[in-house]
């Protein structure tokens, strides 16, 4: 027959921890980069509008967090418990007894290896885009164009041959717009392969290009169908490929940092009694 434990309930105690402050700033940069994203293809106008709200997000945010952590007080009730069991002690079992806490990853790149695949891959994914434009159209500006004129849709509703020329708002629009797309997503690279160390290209270069690849052609169909009808779709996601292929190779070329582990819950809510974080990173200096 088996033995129950016996539960008896001590006094009561109250007592205050710190929290972080609520804040809307992640919501608004959200929607900001969200609104950015959207007026692409739709109005300048809502454009406009999510790089108000990124930037005013993102200075809420920033505020939130340096050069100080905004925390609250939040008065809590806490009762003590004794459990008295016929067991004489439990064991614990450590999975990860060096770390105070394990963050995933352990290890990342820097932020410079995500700048410079992005720039690396929005160069070789220009080429491609290029090789295309010289063998269908015999002019290097078609695809130039095209892009381009995702901010300007009155450029895609006149002859083709407007297409085949420079263009300088055009090719200034899509300078920007190539840029800073492939730089953020060269930022995602450094984040995301850290999670797949065994076969970082097979994500960056084939998987991602790929599903990438899938949900443009879904939103433009529907979105822009003349931007859709003028897009030859083997080549784009040739593109894109050579874009995660060569940004993937570059980030990977870096050397991983260790992320430092931060200190228990407990401690960051204000609990004495938990050990202090360790902050002696992967070279052994503090």
């Amino acid at each position: 027959m088996e033995s129950k434990s016996e539960i008896r309930t001590g006094e009561e105690r109250t007592g205050y921890v710190a929290l972080p402050t609520p804040t809307e700033a992640p919501l608004v940069l959200a929607t900001g980069i969200l609104l950015l994203a959207t007026g692409l293809v739709t109005a300048p106008e809502i454009s406009a509008l999510g790089g108000v709200l990124t930037i005013f997000g993102g200075i809420a945010w920033w505020r939130d967090l340096y050069p100080d952590e905004h925390h609250e007080h939040v008065l809590v009730k806490e009762t003590e418990v004794i459990a008295l069991s016929p067991h004489v002690e439990v064991a614990e079992v450590e999975s990860a007894p060096e770390l105070k806490r394990a963050q995933l990853p352990l290890e990342t790149y820097p932020i410079a290896a995500g700048i410079r695949g992005g720039l690396v891959g929005s160069a070789a994914m220009a080429a491609v885009a290029v090789l295309y434009g010289y063998i269908h159209f015999g002019s290097v500006w078609y695809p130039i164009n095209l892009v381009g004129a995702i901010v300007y849709a009155h450029e895609l509703r006149v002859a083709p041959a407007f297409l085949m020329h420079f263009n300088a708002v055009l090719f200034l629009v899509a300078f920007a717009i190539h840029v800073s797309v492939s730089v953020v997503v060269g930022l995602l690279y450094g984040a995301l392969l850290p999670m797949l160390p065994r076969r970082p290209i097979l994500l960056g270069g084939i998987f991602a290009p790929l599903l990438w690849s899938g949900a443009v052609h879904g939103i433009l169909r529907i979105v822009d169908p003349l931007l859709y009808a003028r897009i030859n779709w083997a080549w784009f996601v040739a593109s894109q490929v050579a874009f995660g292929l060569v940004a993937g190779l570059i980030v990977i070329s870096h050397h991983r940092f260790r992320l430092p582990q931060l200190p228990p819950i407990r401690r960051r809510g204000g609990d004495g009694d938990s050990q202090p974080p360790d902050q002696t990173d992967a070279g052994g200096r503090s």
